[in-house]
């Protein structure tokens, strides 16, 4: 955000021109006049473009001008509390909050009484302050049930528009998008049209030049209402590209020296469907705060011409809590919505990200066959109607994926074994032997593989067998034993099917080896097994003795005081990271005997942040 240093960066550089990105900066009109001050191409709109979209009261009044459907609010400039707590009576409730200069989900609270007003208010402005440099904010009532649609829009500085359809950004958590995929399912033609026509009539409303996005809520019942017009490229663009086959950002750039857009309204056309998933570096089970650590193992799924990755990270990287959580961004086409979901699945279920934690289960369960997701029962809140499934610790696996990944674990052990001992050049070494052989007794081989905390140790009776061949053996697991026969296969980076009759039945799935995970896929979900060597080296974060830090951060505020009494769920202090402000509330009653950090101070995550008696305890000093 440090415009002196990028301009000063381009200069040492030769650069001709300064490509924005999409981050925060790419939106300050202030950015893109020193780019041109100093004699950059600023690839973006011009800077009164970004001011009057930019700021939402003004692009409101501009979009109703030009006949653009808008959300009934107060987008006036007076932002003292009485004025903006009377607008909020006269809109009525429930109502949503929003930073005038925002984006990206910061700044924004939903407010359903007049009792909650004042203290999401100044979570708001405070928010606003800190991300975007203006604490201002609007109000609008807020839509029930809502689907998030936005249309891809591009004009060049010679007269010409044309929009490059739509996309459904209405998978959200906390206001921010998780799933997004074009073109937005269910539209029928008149709407997608309406849709289209009013985003180029925003355009034309500013004499836009550039890439943009017009955003939309659309109501159940059809009815659309202008959000805002972002003035840069959407995170979420890849989706647009896939369907089109068109590089948007070499659109970016010819716009930007001035040539005619590639190609007009006629000569564009969307083929088939694509959907990307934003893989973050945070909790869901713990409501989605920001995890950070070093990376320690990256495995993407194996390369295909219809999937995507678009990521800056690699193994050894550390992710902080200053920057947003976003880790990458899978994207998938398919010929139609369901095999696009397919592949999403499998993908997903292919990759792994080890050293912090990540929301990959999460978005395996949002994407399930079974989920309102795949059924297309699209809306805003759908994460947060479903908020105790999908944040769920995931469910146990069935039997028959336990054996498989025993089955794959027992197959790597003997493999690793016949490789050592090709390798002394002694293939019947005993010294490298993984049949279990024992003086007077049975040969048996001792595995155990984590699942989360749950342990599952087996052992193995069978005869060494040859490559190839398929092999019968007893498992002992649980206090039950099985007849299994199958072929011992390796399992690597690349998913292998693994057949095994357990019991005379047949069962198959896909495994892959993502470090020292084995990830299992049934044909509906995919299951983690770590080895139990590695999960013996995992260590509890946690911190006895009080009230800890979720992450890493910066105390915003202090809300109880020494000597207090609370109750579970009474805030206690907020804290910020990753942008976000994050309320650190007590885990039960009690009495607040220390607050251990003020006002700016900086905590690692764990950290006692306060200590909080059990009730009866008498204050502090008596």
């Amino acid at each position: 955000l440090n415009i002196g240093a990028l301009i000063a960066a381009a200069r040492a550089s030769g650069a001709e021109a300064v490509h924005p990105g999409y981050g925060f900066l790419s939106e300050r009109a202030e950015w893109a006049r020193a780019c041109r001050a100093a004699g950059l191409c600023f690839v973006g709109p011009a800077a009164e473009a970004i001011e009057a979209m930019g700021d939402k009261s003004r692009a409101k009044q501009l979009m109703s001008a030009a006949g653009v459907p808008l959300i009934p609010g107060y987008h006036g400039d007076a932002q003292d509390t009485a004025t903006l707590q009377a607008e909020a009576g006269r809109l009525g409730y429930p109502l949503l909050i929003k930073a005038r200069a925002g984006g990206g989900g910061k700044g924004m609270r939903s407010v359903r009484g007049a009792a909650l007003f004042p203290e999401a208010l100044a979570a708001c402005q405070r928010e606003a302050a800190a991300a975007f440099g203006d604490p201002r904010v609007l109000l609008e009532r807020l839509v029930e049930r809502p689907r998030h649609v936005e249309v891809q829009v591009f004009a060049d500085s010679l007269g010409h528009a044309v929009h490059l359809f739509d996309r459904d950004c209405s998978v959200q958590r906390r206001h921010q998008k998780v799933l997004e995929e074009a073109p937005a399912p269910g539209l029928d033609p008149a709407l997608r049209e309406a849709m289209a026509k009013a985003s180029l009539a925003a355009v034309a409303a500013v004499s836009y030049v550039g890439a943009g996005t017009v955003e939309f809520l659309l109501e159940p019942g059809g009815s659309f209402y202008f959000l805002e017009m972002n003035t840069r490229l959407q995170v979420e663009h890849p989706v647009t590209e896939m369907i089109t086959g068109e590089d948007l950002v070499e659109w970016q750039l010819r716009v930007a020296a001035g040539e005619p857009l590639p190609r007009l309204q006629p000569e564009l056309q969307a083929r088939g469907h694509a959907i990307e998933a934003r893989i973050c570096a945070e909790d869901p089970q713990r409501g989605f705060v920001p995890s950070t650590g070093r990376i320690r193992r990256w495995l993407e799924p194996q390369a295909s011409p219809w999937q995507r990755i678009d990521s800056g990270l690699a193994e050894g990287d550390r992710v902080s809590p200053f920057y947003d959580p976003l880790l990458a961004k899978l994207v998938v086409l398919g010929p139609d919505r369901a095999s696009a979901l397919g592949r999403l699945r499998g993908a997903l279920a292919d990759m792994a990200i080890e050293g912090l934690t990540t929301n990959l289960g999460f978005l395996e369960r949002l994407a399930a066959p079974q989920g309102d997701f795949a059924a297309g029962r699209l809306e805003t809140g759908l994460i947060a109607h479903h908020a105790e499934a999908l944040q769920a610790p995931p469910p146990a696996a069935p039997l028959p994926v336990v054996i498989l990944a025993l089955w794959a674990q027992l197959a790597e052990e003997r493999l690793r074994a016949r490789e050592r001992a090709q390798a002394r050049g002694d293939p019947v070494s005993a010294w490298e032997d993984r049949t279990g052989w024992r003086l007077n007794s049975a040969p048996e081989i001792a595995l155990a593989l984590y699942e989360g905390e749950r342990r599952h140790a087996a052992t193995f009776r069978a005869p060494a067998g040859q490559p190839g061949e398929p092999l019968a053996a007893r498992l002992g697991l649980d206090g039950q034993s099985y007849a299994l026969c199958g072929l011992l296969e390796a399992v690597g980076a690349a998913s292998a099917t693994v057949r095994l009759a357990i019991e005379g039945s047949e069962h198959a799935a896909r495994i892959r080896r993502l470090g020292s995970t084995l990830a299992v896929h049934d044909g509906v979900q995919c299951y983690r097994f770590i080895q139990a060597d590695a999960a013996s080296a995992r260590q509890d974060a946690g911190a006895p003795g009080g009230l800890t830090a979720p992450m890493p951060g910066r105390i915003m505020s202090v809300l109880a005081a020494e000597g207090m009494r609370v109750e579970r769920g009474t805030p206690i202090l907020i804290l910020e990271a990753m942008k976000m402000e994050h309320t650190v509330a007590a885990e039960g009653p009690g009495l607040v005997q220390e607050i251990l950090f003020k006002v700016g101070d900086t905590v690692q995550e764990g950290t006692v942040l306060a200590r909080i008696a059990a009730p009866g305890t008498p204050p502090p000093g008596h």
